[in-house]
């Protein structure tokens, strides 16, 4: 014991010393808490929104009502969005038009064929054929992209031009 007292005495300016720097050191680290202690002090104000004299648990109480309100309109606007998907999947989405002119005597491309089609490529292919005489339609049911009967080079354009549309 009489060792350490002897060789505290012969080096009191580094245990001093050291004894400083460990001060400065906890002086330094007490700022910097107060420091954060400031910041989220001004935090919880902000979240307890003091400015109206709201508890912070009323706060919170009130935004979970929004939640759940907000998920309730999410989950029926998804139900709506799902629903008009699945109705526009039967609607005409794809479209080919094919002008033309069938018969050398007549002026201009008065005929036409126009394909017609769903998403799901099912739909018509309606013709006219226009001549001196008068003008005839006809109609073509096409499934799944395929027609049920023979159809023209000018159909089977027009049923090409819509197929490709937006897919």
């Amino acid at each position: 014991m009489a060792d350490l007292n002897q060789w505290l005495l012969d080096n009191l300016w580094i245990v001093v010393g050291t004894m400083l720097l460990g001060l400065i050191g906890l002086v330094a680290w007490v700022f910097a808490l107060n420091r954060r202690l400031s910041r989220a002090t001004v935090a919880y104000r902000a979240l307890a929104d003091e400015a109206s004299g709201r508890p912070l648990g009323e706060v919170i109480t009130s935004h979970g009502d929004r939640v759940r309100t907000v998920e309730n309109r999410l989950a029926e606007v998804d139900g709506r969005y799902r629903q008009l998907a699945d109705r526009s999947r039967g609607s005409l989405q794809h479209i080919g038009l094919v002008r033309f002119n069938p018969f050398e005597d007549t002026g201009s491309d008065q005929s036409f064929a126009i394909a017609l089609l769903d998403d799901e490529a099912n739909g018509i292919v309606l013709s006219s054929l226009h001549g001196r005489a008068g003008t005839r339609i006809f109609a073509k049911p096409i499934r799944a992209g395929q027609a049920t009967h023979t159809l023209s080079g000018e159909e089977q354009e027009a049923l090409r031009i819509a197929s490709e549309r937006d897919r």
